[in-house]
């Protein structure tokens, strides 16, 4: 999985805080109402309000600035981000301690919501940003206590909420206080401490995961080479047994002509098994897929006609069938013919005589979805999730025909996940199996007229 870059991760985070200060401008507005006129809780709501709103036009404003940093050509650096979410800290700490105090200052049992600010502030920021900006809340609350205390401005006393004000209570105000600065303290120290912890864990995990890239990387590159010379002695011998199997050499005896048939067989076969690890192993290393728009109805005209002699061979009804508006197809259309056929060829081959398979395209929104389902033996339920592995083949497969390569479907996968499809399987042992893929579709593409195909392969 390819890592989030730091920036990206700090730009949804500071769009994180905008998302919930909308939450707070509403909790703002109806708590205003609700204690005004149910509670009987003395507020100054014109203040409230009006805070509410300046608030909700910040808000937006921050919205239109992280847009535009968004939009520009230029990427924004984790510094900038910060910078942001550093601004607006610091701007929700100066509206919080103004909706205090038209709220009842230090009577107001709110004040302790500065912590959550602190939680916010030590997961997105640094330890020192973080205690800066406790430092700030402290200092701001500080102020706000000494300010009301000195009647230096007014207080607005929680007449409703308690019995008699407390802000020139100077033991309460003290105690309240010092509360206040070791919570906010105490908050940035042990979030950050965890922060710090998980920040650490998550890049011994990046780095762990680059180090088995790599690894896995040098191991395909080996696979590489090494079935690249044995396709090529493979060749050779197969080329060898050839020349006797067909008596170019002179006639054999029954015994002879017995074991070297088997000989050949055993080498196409594993010759075949090399080519499908090479394909696979060639498709891991490669990072680039060159796509173009295409006719997904000639892609499946040309896969029916390459497994129409192995249909034929088992009397198996072969049917096909691309709707109009599923023909424009986007993808790389040698990996799209490659995957339909290796799963026609797999339907084919786990069918029983005389029966069907089939291939059908449709519409499915902004994507294609392409069926393809036979009548053939099924896959067990437990083994299903097992299917699209390497090598793997499923007991029942195995049951029937001991040759195989147990790469057709891990083919089939890389290819899908190389185009941002998906596939799934519904299948029953012994009721046959159904594979659905979803594709991109062209977009604004104008559909041709295409009629459906229905062809009956039964020999004879």
């Amino acid at each position: 999985m390819t890592p989030v870059p730091e920036n990206n991760r700090l730009y949804k985070r500071a769009h994180w805080l905008i998302t919930l200060r909308w939450i707070a401008i509403v909790c703002v507005v109806f708590g205003t109402y609700i204690c005004n006129s149910m509670l009987a809780i003395e507020l100054q709501a014109t203040a409230l309000y009006s805070i509410a709103i300046l608030l909700a036009a910040y808000n937006v404003v921050m919205l239109l600035l992280l847009n535009r940093f968004n939009k520009g050509e230029k990427e924004v650096t984790c510094r900038e981000v910060k910078k942001i979410i550093n601004f607006q800290i610091s701007a929700d700490l100066l509206l919080l301690t103004a909706l205090l105090h038209f709220s009842g200052g230090i009577e107001n049992p709110f004040v302790f919501y500065f912590t959550f600010h602190m939680i916010i502030a030590s997961i997105l920021l640094s330890l020192r940003e973080s205690y800066l900006q406790a430092t700030f809340a402290v200092l701001l609350f500080g102020l706000l206590v000494l300010f009301e205390y000195m009647q230096i401005i007014p207080h607005y006393c929680l007449r409703g909420f308690v019995s008699h004000c407390l802000h020139r209570d100077g033991p309460y105000l003290v105690g309240t206080f010092f509360v206040f600065a070791t919570a906010l303290y105490l908050a940035v120290y042990m979030t950050s401490y965890i922060a710090v912890r998980l920040r650490r864990a998550e890049q011994a995990y990046k780095q762990a995961n680059l180090m088995l890239e790599e690894k896995d990387r040098i191991k395909d590159e080996y696979v590489l080479r090494v079935t690249h010379d044995i396709k090529g002695h493979l060749a050779t011998i197969q080329s060898c047994l050839s020349v006797i199997v067909n008596g170019i050499l002179g006639p054999l005896d029954e015994q002879q002509t017995d074991l070297i048939s088997r000989a050949h067989k055993r080498t196409i076969t594993l010759t075949n098994f090399v080519k499908k690890l090479l394909e696979l192993t060639q498709m891991r290393l490669s990072n680039k897929l060159e796509m173009e728009s295409f006719s997904l109805n000639n892609t499946v005209d040309s896969v029916v006609e390459t497994v129409k002699t192995k249909a034929e061979d088992k009397s198996i009804t072969l049917k096909s069938n691309v709707e109009p508006s599923a023909d424009r197809i986007f993808g790389n259309q040698f990996s799209i013919e490659e995957m339909l056929t290796n799963l026609l060829l797999n339907s084919i081959k786990y069918t029983p005589e005389s029966g069907t398979v089939e291939i059908n395209a449709t519409s499915n929104g902004e994507g294609i979805l392409v069926e393809v389902a036979d009548t053939g033996i099924g896959i067990p339920e437990e083994e299903q999730k097992q299917i699209f592995d390497e090598f793997y083949r499923a007991s029942n497969a195995r049951n029937i025909e001991r040759d195989g390569t147990g790469l057709g479907l891990s083919i089939v996968k890389h290819i899908i996940n190389r185009h941002g499809g998906k596939i799934e399987v519904e299948s029953k042992n012994g009721c046959g199996t159904k594979f659905r893929l979803t594709l991109l579709k062209e977009k604004g593409s104008q559909h041709g007229l295409i009629s459906s195909k229905t062809e009956s392969l039964t020999s004879g």
